[in-house]
């Protein structure tokens, strides 16, 4: 039986070697997907808007839907009114992730969002973001008083203090390694799948691994929409938790 390795399909390739000193800046094939997304995101938003039309249709009509629930549902419900001024970066997070996530479905595609650096990244920006957002609003004594709910006991403090720095560092964490599992793993199920093709040689086999690779892939259009509105719900969390004033 056929040797294959599943998770070479799912490592970054180096297209173009780049380094400028110690830092690899090379082009990989998640760089080159994160760009054609990039362009993608420009390209559909912008058509979309051009129509213009009083009573949409089609592309206008589908991204209106979308951008009107980003807009109640992850920035007003959770950021409130004065929150919109977030509503260009929770948006732009939503369609970057969506559409790294479906173009790794097209074969010969890699999902830029199943590299943990990736993920990593987005998580780190989403950091900064959230803690700039509480400095600007608070202050900065201001928004440290906030790792300190009102009446705790001094004594706690010492123990509460570092638990609650933690907590910070946590959630950009959770956010990428939850992005970069759920995509990652869907992929290899197709993989999988797919490989029992190659493995058995068989073409009685053929039929149901192709069949559960059909239904994967549908789920996994599923999961790409899932998992960009939940990254980008948590990151409207995390910066409604850092501006509101209440701990």
């Amino acid at each position: 039986m056929e040797k294959i390795d599943l998770m070479e399909h799912l490592q970054p390739h180096v297209y173009i070697p780049l380094k400028v000193g110690n830092i690899d800046l090379s082009i990989t094939n998640a760089v080159i997907m994160m760009w054609i997304a990039c362009i993608l995101v420009f390209l559909t938003l912008f058509l979309a808007g051009r129509a213009g039309k009083l009573v949409p249709k089609g592309l206008q009509n589908l991204m209106e839907s979308i951008v009107d629930y980003l807009r109640t549902n992850l920035i007003y419900e959770t950021i409130g009114e004065k929150g919109m001024a977030w509503f260009p970066f929770i948006a732009t997070l939503f369609f970057f992730i969506l559409f790294c996530n479906l173009l790794g479905l097209i074969p010969k595609g890699f999902t830029a969002t199943s590299n943990i650096n990736v993920t990593a990244s987005l998580a780190v920006v989403v950091f900064l973001c959230t803690q700039g957002a509480g400095i600007h609003k608070h202050g900065l004594f201001g928004y440290l008083k906030k790792f300190i709910p009102k009446g705790v006991p001094l004594w706690i403090i010492p123990l509460m203090l570092p638990i609650e720095i933690i907590s910070q560092f946590a959630k950009p964490f959770s956010l990428a390694v939850r992005l970069f599992a759920n995509m990652t793993t869907g992929h290899l199920v197709i993989l999988v799948f797919l490989s029992m093709i190659i493995m058995f040689k068989s073409v009685i086999v053929t039929p149901l691994p192709l069949a559960m690779a059909v239904v994967m892939m549908a789920f996994e259009i599923f999961v790409a929409l899932i998992q960009a509105f939940i990254f980008s719900i948590l990151a409207s969390m995390y910066i409604a938790e850092a501006v509101h004033a209440e701990h």
